[in-house]
């Protein structure tokens, strides 16, 4: 059997999308030029804190939160014209979930390098 690695599904995932800094994201963030979302887990939340003024949208549901013609979308929640800003805790999930959304045929999609890590000592509020 030959199954691709984690590490090579975020490589190539990687290698399709827009990648951004801490910085770029609060920039488009205080712009009203994005809508910020946090993959992470409920616990990992609670734990950690989340970042002010973000969206949580867990891992599992993205897709079909973001399906107009699923039964889980959460019309209004997003402005879906904006650009699609994701973060997890350190890089991979978003990387896939970023992927994810861009195969969906979202246009404007972008991942946050190094995640909440990355995050938590930038000039983003955290709650």
């Amino acid at each position: 059997m030959n199954i691709k690695s984690s590490k090579t599904l975020v490589t190539e995932a990687l290698g399709e999308i827009k990648t951004i800094s801490p910085d770029e994201a609060l920039s488009m963030m205080n712009a009203d030029k994005c809508n910020l979302i946090d993959i992470r887990d409920i616990r990992e939340l609670e734990r950690d804190g989340r970042v002010e003024s973000s969206n949580h949208i867990p891992r599992g549901m993205l897709e079909f939160w973001l399906d107009p013609d699923s039964p889980y979308f959460k019309d209004g929640k997003l402005d879906m014209n904006k650009e699609m800003v994701l973060f997890c805790a350190g890089g991979m999930r978003s990387a896939l979930a970023a992927k994810t959304l861009k195969d969906m045929g979202f246009e404007k999609v972008s991942h946050i390098d190094g995640g909440f890590g990355a995050i938590k000592n930038s000039k983003f509020k955290i709650v």
